[in-house]
């Protein structure tokens, strides 16, 4: 079944003279290595057509890869295939000029809650949408192209979205294709240096985290990072919901929660977790994502310690009906 899609999917591509790659609002390394990695790749296969990745906003985070292209016009879109990536649902396109293309393919990793587009590639158990365009490479190598441009990107995808490769979503495949990656010529430790240095405003915030977090009754382990709070450290938003990652290794609390306060009043919200399985919580804060890692958004305090109870709730109960975990 994959094949029919990745090949109905490079048809397309074959078919049309510019496309357009689109990926979700506020990206993380893999939805900028996957479409800046594809890219690389589609330039290098068809220097006759018009590549382009296009999107209304960026990252700090990995500023490093890479810019994106120049706005482009409608009449640029109006003939071209548009394809989006690691993005389950339209209204998360951070592009919505993507709807002026002719058609649209969808090539994405997680939970299929909005199907759309004219080709759908989704397997909500890869690793990363990066993941999912090294196999289409590697399927079609005999008339496809890479290079270490290409595959730093992708890479870079690969790391981010697998928590450095230590996610249950990790299989011998994810590794192997990391593996042909690096064996491109992929510099490790520039990489790794891009990603996870520090300056130094930031492990001064992380120390101050350690002090203002929380436990529920249950171990749901909680933080608010107030606008006064990213102030006061220098904080980007990015910076700010990164903050997450602090607790993923206390003792006991299987589910972690960062709450964002982002500059429209609204606090954005990251759920993270061992074990336990926590998208169906976001669902009802318009939100989703995966088994353990998924983002959500609420209104207000009341809504806050709503989804805080929840959690507890779901941690509780799994704790009581499991063994082994730590």
């Amino acid at each position: 079944m994959n094949l029919e899609h990745m090949t109905a999917i490079l048809e397309k591509i074959q078919a049309y003279e510019t496309v357009i790659l689109f990926r979700h609002l506020r990206p993380d390394g893999d939805a900028v290595g996957a479409t800046k990695g594809l890219c690389e790749i589609l330039r290098l296969s068809y220097p006759e057509k018009k590549i382009y990745v296009n999107n209304a906003d960026f990252s700090d985070f990995v500023a490093f890869l890479g810019e994106e292209d120049e706005p482009l016009s409608d009449e640029i879109y109006a003939n071209a295939l548009g394809i989006v990536i690691d993005t389950a649902t339209t209204a998360r396109i951070s592009n919505p000029r993507y709807a002026l293309c002719r058609e649209i393919v969808k090539i994405d990793h997680h939970i299929e809650t909005e199907p759309y587009g004219t080709c759908r590639w989704v397997e909500e158990h890869k690793s990363s949408a990066c993941e999912m365009i090294v196999e289409f490479y590697y399927t079609f190598r005999d008339r496809l192209k890479i290079n270490r441009e290409a595959a730093t990107c992708l890479y870079a995808g690969m790391v981010t979205d697998s928590g450095r490769f230590r996610f249950r979503s990790v299989s011998g495949d994810t590794m192997r294709y990391a593996g042909l990656l690096l064996d491109l010529g992929v510099d490790v430790d520039r990489l790794y240096a891009n990603l996870y240095m520090k300056d130094f405003h930031t492990l001064k915030f992380q120390a101050y985290v350690y002090k203002k977090m929380k436990r529920t009754a249950n171990g749901v382990a909680c933080l608010y990072v107030s606008r006064a709070m990213q102030k006061k450290f220098g904080l980007t938003f990015e910076e700010a919901c990164a903050s997450v990652s602090y607790m993923d290794s206390i003792k006991g609390s299987l589910i972690w929660l960062a709450f964002i306060e982002a500059k429209d009043g609204s606090i954005r919200v990251r759920l993270r977790s061992r074990f336990v399985t926590v998208n169906p919580i976001t669902e009802h804060y318009h939100g989703g994502g995966h088994d353990c890692a998924s983002g959500a958004t609420v209104h207000s305090k009341r809504e806050m310690r709503a989804l805080i109870a929840e959690a507890d709730e779901r941690l509780r109960a799994y704790k009581a009906e499991h063994e082994g975990w730590l």
